[in-house]
């Protein structure tokens, strides 16, 4: 499926990505699919940046001893269950010589592989319905009545690292940055965000600080008919635009516009 095709069920799957509620087959398909399509990694980068800051806001609780006893219960069936599989599946196989497929050990780190896996799921599971259920709902409410956005870019590094969200508010005229990787500027350089229309030279459309979150102020026709985005390295203040980038382009991505 198409999934830029369907806004709204993008969006679903990928705030389900973000909260740890998408699982098995249907998670790993949708990871495929974030790292081929711009729009679906986009999608997913947005909702992950929204509950990140959550932690921030809320004090650390201590889960209920049932919780924990629950979690051993199943670790225990984990591994109970797998001891089963390996005995039905071990007699049908011709015997094997000794050797490292027939490790005790492996097959222990195996089986704890497979229980820590079980382990943190349920653990993220329990802290986001403990510590976090009305405050997603807060959340969710604020999100519906927040302004729509028209564009969005994921800007990464020649390895298609991401490293900056960018998305555009033409209400409030506003492009705002989100940076998403670990790059972090010298004191003495800035980066620099540019438009690369077609058929044109770079344009500026603003240095970016040094904050987690940036906002730049742009009108529409900054950003309308502008296919990419890039960012450059800069000497700290950044450089006129007539000139275009002087250091490094270091990231770069497409700009989509979202569909209504």
């Amino acid at each position: 499926m198409n999934l830029g095709a369907h806004p709204e069920l993008l969006d679903r799957i990928a705030a389900g990505y973000a909260l740890g509620t998408l699982r098995g087959p249907a998670r790993r398909r949708f990871e495929v699919m974030a790292r081929e399509r711009p729009e679906v990694r986009a999608a997913a980068l947005q909702w992950q940046s929204r509950l990140v800051s959550m932690t921030e806001l809320q004090t650390a609780q201590q889960p209920a001893a049932a919780v924990w006893t629950r979690i051993d219960n199943l670790l225990r069936a984990d591994l109970e269950q797998q001891a089963m599989q390996a005995a039905r599946d071990t007699p049908a196989r011709q015997p094997l010589a000794a050797g490292w497929l027939r490790s005790l050990s492996l097959w222990r780190a195996i089986s704890a592989a497979g229980a820590l896996t079980t382990l943190l799921a349920l653990v993220t599971a329990v802290n986001l319905k403990q510590q976090w259920g009305s405050e997603v709902q807060s959340l969710q409410a604020q999100l519906q009545a927040a302004p729509q956005i028209a564009y969005v870019a994921v800007l990464a590094d020649d390895q298609a690292k991401a490293s900056m969200l960018v998305t555009f508010d033409p209400r409030k005229r506003t492009l705002t940055l989100q940076r998403v990787g670990d790059f972090k500027e010298a004191d003495d350089r800035s980066l620099q965000l540019w438009a690369l229309p077609s058929g044109a030279g770079p344009r500026s459309l603003g240095v970016l600080g040094a904050d987690k979150v940036l906002r730049l102020t742009a009108a529409d026709q900054d950003v309308q008919a502008v296919p990419t985005l890039a960012i450059s390295l800069e000497p700290k203040g950044g450089v006129p635009s007539a000139g275009g980038p002087t250091g490094p382009v270091l990231f770069k991505g497409t700009l989509i516009q979202k569909q209504s």
